[in-house]
């Protein structure tokens, strides 16, 4: 099998798997603090849509337990939950099909064939691009689906200064990490699957339990590669913002005093420009 579908294989089966405790294995992402950001910033982007939809249709590319997709319906949009998990997709339907302005949309992680042209309003991924083999290639699929006038939001991966480790950012987590505690080191002692994810990781330097495939000092997210392919496609940049992420694991009282000063996630927001004359 091809490396690139390997990957994508490894994905769906790793998220198939960890779909019900998602949630609770990932506090980097359901806290308040991040939530709250999240939330902001979808609603700014979606502000910068010049679209004449209505309603106004929204992609969830990666959609996972639904975090974006809940922000998305909250803000009045309908939308579509795209996933390679089937289990995700499963719990999207549970949750939001009620709502009348949920569907879902199973796809293959390395494009998006079968989806129309300009089918999309508003476009967000949010914590995928490094799961995507060709992430680029990705990209400019979102581009593609993305309607002129409407808006493609890219959130949550790593900007270069978490590679750099700049001076300050490198005190923040020296300040900001909890302590690894005995009670932690008993409970992976015990952690069954937690040893055959380290016998996995002998054999395989780049293993990642959740298919995570671009994040490596020497592979990972190119901002200004994404951008590049923006501008390619005919997309300007209406939101970009730098910001450090919180973690529930993090002293609250150092990550208040340390985020203005370093940061280690991008958010972007790019509008795609309309065709003289046509009506978007």
């Amino acid at each position: 099998m091809p490396d690139r579908q390997r990957h994508v294989c490894f994905n769906e089966q790793a998220h198939d798997a960890v779909s019900g405790a998602y949630e609770a294995r990932h506090s980097e992402i359901f806290n308040p603090i991040e939530q709250d950001r999240l939330h902001e910033s979808l609603r700014e982007a979606i502000q910068a849509v010049r679209t004449t939809s209505d309603p106004r249709m929204a992609l969830d590319y990666g959609c996972g337990s639904g975090n974006v997709t809940a922000h998305l319906l909250d803000l009045g949009l309908h939308t579509t939950s795209a996933d390679v998990s089937r289990a995700f997709l499963d719990l999207i339907s549970d949750r939001f099909g009620r709502t009348g302005r949920s569907r879902t949309l199973k796809v293959n992680g390395t494009d998006l064939a079968g989806v129309p042209d300009g089918a999309f309003d508003f476009v967000a991924t949010y914590s995928v691009l490094h799961h995507v083999p060709d992430y680029l290639a990705m990209v400019r699929e979102l581009c593609r689906v993305t309607k002129p006038g409407g808006v493609l939001y890219i959130d949550h991966e790593v900007n270069e200064s978490y590679w750099d480790r700049p001076a300050e950012y490198v005190e923040f987590l020296q300040a900001a990490r909890p302590r690894v505690g005995l009670r932690r080191c008993v409970r992976l002692a015990l952690d069954v699957k937690g040893y055959k994810h380290i016998i996995r990781r002998l054999f395989n330097p780049r293993y990642k339990r959740e298919g995570d495939i671009h994040v490596w000092p020497d592979d990972h997210i190119e901002w200004d590669k994404i951008e590049r392919v923006l501008c390619d496609k005919g997309f300007e940049v209406v939101l970009r913002r730098e910001y450090l992420l919180y973690k529930s694991t993090y002293d609250i009282r150092i990550y208040e005093r340390y985020k203005e000063q370093c940061a280690d996630e991008r958010v972007i927001a790019a509008r795609k420009r309309p065709i003289p004359g046509e009506r978007t």
